[in-house]
């Protein structure tokens, strides 16, 4: 988003949502932010590593009766 539409969306928010001088500059800060955080590319993600846990095939229970071979 470029950054002059990001500042006029932010004040105008701030100007609507801000009661005081602190909370103005506090929402307006929270909305730029929150507009630079939405343009984000998905090539910046992190590759997701595998845990090293190993997944074993469900045993039966010790309530399943096997039928005898002989």
């Amino acid at each position: 988003m470029n950054n002059l539409f990001k500042t006029l969306i932010a004040g105008y928010g701030a100007k609507k949502l801000g009661g005081g001088c602190f909370s103005t500059i506090l929402i307006f800060v929270i909305i730029y932010w929150a507009l630079g955080t939405c343009n984000r590319h998905p090539n910046t993600a992190q590759p997701v590593r595998p845990t090293g846990e190993v997944h074993t095939p469900a045993t039966p229970s010790d309530k399943t009766v096997q039928p005898a071979r002989y």
